[in-house]
């Protein structure tokens, strides 16, 4: 087992929960958003245009653009072909260049990364909650409501910067049809109605959205459940390329990477045991439509 000073998988640490923990914990910027936007600002000040022009081109605010020409947003996908439309054809390739340096990690806290690269080539990822939503199903009302309530209170630049990294990240469920997903999470998670009945409502409809896709299987544990095997709180696993499983656990400013074999597989042994006794996967579909429509 190798040991981390944070997380982030889910809640309120780095990237999928975490968030910055001190101690060396803070969220880095990344080397390459500042190259990807100092690339940005030149091609728009070689086609003499102002931001302000710039951002009316390619549809979107003068502070957004700003923002990732200093390196602290990260770029939607779509700016790239708008950016192409505005400065041109070979502008346009010289920025998808340098767009590929670009990684799902900008955002995530240095000692979150260990477990994100294994999280981007697994072929098979699970996960249990009963704290927070897991980070790959949280829609952004959700995310923004988690760390508006982070103590202690992140910069508005590191607000935004893991909001991004953090939706940035759930692309993993449409970029890897052929991995499996597979989600366990406790229904007082949902019953809690975190930040009122609106973000709770954008919540159910992504878990539901997120529920039709084919390689993802959400489960939920109901209020009652007698027979539980996840007393021992929350846990992810991920099967690499290799066929071999992997584990980690977070709490707090504390997380572990799990890699010792035996390990390993007495968690997924207790993984297994909770998706027997939670909902069905339909069934789980149902009870999230009939809490959607009771709000």
């Amino acid at each position: 087992m190798t040991t981390g000073n944070g997380g982030g998988v889910s809640g309120n640490a780095g990237q999928s929960g975490g968030g910055a923990g001190g101690g060396g914990c803070e969220p880095e910027l990344s080397d390459s958003l500042r190259t990807f936007g100092a690339v940005l600002k030149a091609l728009r000040e070689e086609a003499r245009l102002t931001q302000e022009q710039f951002a009316s081109l390619v549809r979107y605010s003068v502070a957004y653009i700003a923002k990732i020409e200093q390196g602290k947003r990260f770029p939607p996908r779509d700016l790239l072909e708008r950016s192409e439309e505005a400065l041109g054809a070979v502008a346009g390739r010289v920025l998808k260049a340098a767009a590929k340096s670009l990684t799902r990690r900008a955002g995530l806290a240095s000692w979150f990364r260990q477990w994100a690269g294994i999280e981007e080539e697994a072929i098979s990822l699970f996960a249990y909650e009963c704290a927070v939503i897991p980070g790959l199903l949280q829609p952004e009302p959700y995310i923004r409501a988690l760390f508006e309530r982070r103590l202690p209170p992140l910069s508005e630049e590191q607000f935004e910067q893991q909001v991004m990294a953090r939706l940035e990240r759930q692309r993993l469920l449409t970029a890897r049809p052929n991995s499996s997903f597979s989600f366990i999470i406790e229904q007082a998670l949902v019953d809690r109605r975190l930040a009122g009945e609106g973000v709770t409502l954008a919540l159910l409809s992504n878990l539901l959205d997120v529920g039709r896709l084919r390689n993802v299987e959400i489960q939920i544990v109901p209020r009652v459940q007698e027979d539980h095997s996840g007393f021992e709180g929350p846990l992810y696993l991920a099967e690499t390329v290799e066929n071999r499983w992997v584990g980690y656990v977070e709490a707090h400013d504390c997380s572990m990477l799990v890699t010792d074999t035996r390990a390993a597989s007495a968690m997924l042994q207790r993984y297994g045991k909770m998706r027997s006794q939670a909902l069905s996967h339909q069934a789980t579909a149902s009870l999230l439509e009939q809490m959607r429509g009771a709000l």
